[in-house]
């Protein structure tokens, strides 16, 4: 990554994971954070949007369903902000301290849901998103991919509600998980698809292998 080609750090040292909600991605980045734990590696896990108190606040806003009038290119950029404050304040600094950074969800998220699922041409995506992470790009990208059924009726055996972004309709989340799909298809040096139907220990073995820390 343009970042990493700068300094000295490790290999694989920032690490996402992308996907769909449901998808249990953020089960994976848990227990991978964990893991390196166990190792006694410098770690810290992340998420988005938020991970920044001023980020929260702008998850909140992002995620509060009474927000339902919000546009596209509005959500995209508080995503933008949200992104911004979090690789600034958090991100950039502990890869510079020699931490694992494992962000729940970067960019690609805001180029499926913004721009595959929102319509938002791709040239305005992939502009600002370089323009809030100042081109840093993750080492590995881990898509842990699930059909938009698997999600539905993930949905509903939760039990619990809905925020503003789990309320889009169908066609919408469909859209998203098509956009994942090819954003690492044409990626392949940094994506490693994950068949996340699988049993979760065994995703996290599988995850384990591939980053061979």
């Amino acid at each position: 990554m343009k970042y990493c080609t700068k300094t000295k750090y490790l290999k694989n040292l920032f690490i996402t994971f992308e996907g769909i909600d449901r998808s249990g991605k953020s089960t994976q980045a848990q227990k991978l954070y964990d893991y390196l734990k166990k190792k006694k590696k410098k770690v810290i896990l992340v998420r988005e949007p938020g991970g920044t108190g001023i980020s929260e606040k702008i998850r909140h806003i992002l995620l509060d369903k009474t927000n339902r009038k919000m546009f596209s290119l509005t959500e995209f950029l508080l995503f933008s902000a949200s992104r911004h404050q979090l690789t600034e304040e958090i991100i950039k600094p502990k890869l510079k301290a020699g931490y694992y950074v494992i962000c729940d969800r970067y960019f690609d998220s805001s180029t499926a849901y913004q721009g595959y699922g929102g319509k938002i041409n791709t040239k305005i995506i992939e502009t600002i998103n370089k323009i809030a992470t100042k081109n840093l790009q993750p080492d590995i990208s881990f898509l842990i991919d699930i059909d938009v059924k698997e999600r539905q009726r993930r949905l509903i055996l939760s039990g619990r509600g809905k925020d503003r972004m789990e309320a889009k309709d169908i066609s919408y989340h469909q859209k998203v998980i098509s956009g994942f799909r090819k954003i690492a298809r044409t990626n392949k040096k940094r994506f490693k698809i994950i068949d996340g139907k699988k049993d979760k220990e065994d995703i996290h073995i599988e995850i384990k292998k591939i980053i061979k820390i």
